[in-house]
């Protein structure tokens, strides 16, 4: 294989469905690597079905590719794209002491741009001074104030609820007065997985068909059967958002379901498209691999 010396990280991405997990881990196989993921819900424990870990995807040829960065959290905590780029941060540098490369392989854009563009963040804690001031203002003073100290909201979830949005002003206002720590030096080589519309939304149709097959209705409702809220649930998106309405009679009909959460997916890895091509408008360097074809990827590598 080929020498890593004019870069120290191999970075796959993909939309959803898009078989990035299947390639990652050949690639990490093939280069003695381990994988980190960047995907939002794999951080989290006990969303298997419906976050798509496919564990069994990381062995190749009877041999385990180590993988980090999933079952980290638990479903009480909101782990941020700042946990996520402490947490990756010290998995690369764990990694990098073991002279191992890291293949980084998800789908999550903005864990990806966290880390790839080294986004300025800090560890924030709670102001309750600042808490108690803008606990008297209205919902529309709270996010003209976010708005008017973090110009570009990278995270929109800052808006959904008072008490994120609070949050939001509390890190943005902290942020604006004190210096991250320096990020590692992150030198990558990044293949993203190209599939035209209609064959993607095939795929989509078949793994969403399997998910259903192997218990992913089950898995939820055993999620809220444990205490976990429907809210908690249907903010945890997709999947788990269009099952938690329907065990809640929001949607009445299984088919209905179905054709509805494939809808919704399909138009997420649209998004997710024009998250990185977004990228790519902004100087990622990104070498596109038709079809998640190994031979292609490897091809890249060797050059």
């Amino acid at each position: 294989m080929t020498s890593t010396s004019s870069f120290n990280t191999i970075v796959v991405f993909g939309p959803t469905a898009s078989g990035k997990t299947q390639l990652g881990v050949r690639i990490a196989h093939a280069f003695g690597g381990e994988v980190i993921s960047a995907d939002s819900r794999q951080v989290y424990r006990r969303l298997d079905i419906g976050s798509g870990k496919d564990l069994g995807e990381y062995a190749v040829d009877g041999v385990t590719v180590p993988y980090h960065l999933i079952d980290i959290a638990d479903l009480a905590q909101e782990f941020s794209v700042f946990d996520y780029q402490q947490r990756f941060y010290a998995a690369f540098a764990q990694m990098q002491s073991r002279c191992v490369l890291p293949v980084v392989v998800g789908g999550t854009g903005l864990y990806l741009e966290a880390v790839l563009a080294r986004y300025s963040m800090v560890a924030v804690p709670e102001n309750p001074v600042l808490r108690d001031e803008l606990a008297a203002l209205t919902d529309e003073a709270l996010v003209a104030r976010l708005a008017a100290v973090k110009q570009r909201l990278h995270n929109v979830t800052d808006l959904e609820t008072r008490e994120r949005t609070i949050r939001a002003i509390e890190i943005a206002e902290y942020s604006r007065d004190h210096e991250p720590e320096p990020a590692p030096d992150i030198r990558p080589i990044v293949l993203g997985i190209q599939w035209n519309r209609a064959t993607l939304r095939q795929r989509i149709h078949a793994r969403l068909i399997e998910r259903f097959s192997t218990g992913m209705l089950d898995e939820v409702e055993a999620l809220h059967a444990e205490g976990i809220p429907w809210e908690r649930l249907e903010r945890l998106g997709l999947e788990y958002r269009f099952i938690a309405q329907f065990l809640q009679g929001k949607i009445s009909k299984r088919n209905d379901l179905i054709q509805k959460l494939e809808s919704a997916i399909c138009q997420f890895a649209k998004r997710q498209d024009t998250w990185f091509r977004r990228m790519e408008r902004k100087g990622c360097a990104i070498h596109w691999i038709p079809g998640a074809d190994v031979q292609a990827a490897f091809d890249v590598l060797a050059d």
